[in-house]
């Protein structure tokens, strides 16, 4: 499939501490917050009553496929 490249993703990311972690995404006036919640902070051996909450990388991926 060779072709014309039509799209090239420009997006910055920043761990701020811990799981946090902040994306600059095209269209986008503010960053977004990735880190972690429940099941997943218990997974990594991180108490979810020690971070705030915030969606995973794993649950915009889940989310853009069902799009």
């Amino acid at each position: 499939m060779a072709g014309e490249i039509v799209y090239v993703a420009k997006i910055r990311v920043e761990r701020d501490r811990g799981p946090l972690r902040r994306a600059w995404l095209p269209a986008e006036t503010q960053p977004i917050l990735f880190g972690v919640h429940s099941e997943v902070a218990r997974h990594y051996k991180i108490d979810p009553a020690a971070v705030e909450p915030h969606a995973t990388t794993l649950d915009y991926v889940v989310a853009a496929a069902a799009g």
